[in-house]
């Protein structure tokens, strides 16, 4: 019996459904097969070894599913693992920061962009590197937001004080005369009304979730692997926090009940 392979998606929590749910509207054959570690989130304060050691371990439960890629949909272990990974399995293994920097290049009118992200994700520097491989003379202004992942972790996406945490994050960045402003975490889309009006309408929100989408879209292409058929697939959902509140946050933004199963094991790592 032939058995479709998955597309694994980790992500520290539920950021990481913003591109799944983008890789569902763009390739509705492609099963996916979704990690999200919300008991050990948010990653941003942790140290890039610990990241690597989470993300590390993500990977060797995805991997005994026979996935055809990996899709690290968390931008502090995308620029802490991606390359660690990706020398350690023998399947594509696509992050998050390259397709959003992609996208935010093209979006640019006047070459100044801005970012947010999580502390790890802004201490990296991987933003200001892949935008400035892609374009030596964009002007670069990062911030980093570590206050917004607890709140979409918590569902808080519309609450005056979303509202109140929102405003004062981007107090800063939004003095810079920018025209797009990158949302350096895949927690961060769920936030985007809030986001769009304390930054204004003459600042394009940019997330990386649509052209991660196109990525893999593009590299299952090249390499013959894209889902053919006309079956629906079953997608799989696992998180290690709180199943009810991951699944009430994924069900509103699928659009969809979810297989969900909690996994239970060490929170804490001892590095």
């Amino acid at each position: 019996m032939f058995v479709q392979q998955a597309i694994a998606i980790l992500d520290s929590g539920v950021g990481g459904l913003t591109v799944a749910k983008e890789v569902i509207r763009q390739l509705p054959r492609e099963k996916i097969i979704y990690f999200g570690d919300t008991a050990r989130t948010p990653y941003g304060p942790r140290s890039s070894e610990e990241v690597r050691l989470f993300t590390e371990q993500i990977v060797n439960f995805l991997i005994q599913f026979n996935p055809k890629m990996i899709v690290i949909a968390c931008n502090t272990a995308t620029a802490a693992a991606l390359d660690f990974i990706a020398a350690k399995v023998n399947i594509p293994v696509i992050g998050v920061i390259h397709p959003g920097a992609r996208a935010a290049i093209s979006a640019t009118k006047n070459g100044r962009i801005g970012v947010i992200g999580t502390l790890g994700t802004i201490r990296s520097g991987a933003y200001t590197e892949a935008l400035q491989q892609l374009s030596p003379y964009v002007q670069i202004v990062s911030e980093a937001c570590p206050e917004l992942v607890p709140l979409v972790e918590q569902g808080q996406f519309y609450t005056d004080h979303t509202k109140e945490v929102v405003y004062r994050s981007l107090a800063s960045i939004r003095q810079y005369d920018m025209d797009c402003l990158i949302l350096g975490c895949t927690h961060y889309p769920f936030l985007r009304q809030a986001i769009k009006d304390v930054m204004g309408p003459k600042v394009k929100l940019i997330s990386s979730d649509e052209e991660t989408a196109r990525e893999i879209s593009t590299v299952l292409y090249n390499k013959g692997q894209l889902a053919s058929g006309d079956e629906t697939p079953v997608h799989q959902f696992y998180c290690s926090g709180d199943p009810v509140i991951f699944r009430s946050i994924a069900r509103d933004w699928l659009g969809e009940e979810i297989q969900l199963t909690p996994i239970v094991w060490q929170v804490r790592s001892h590095v």
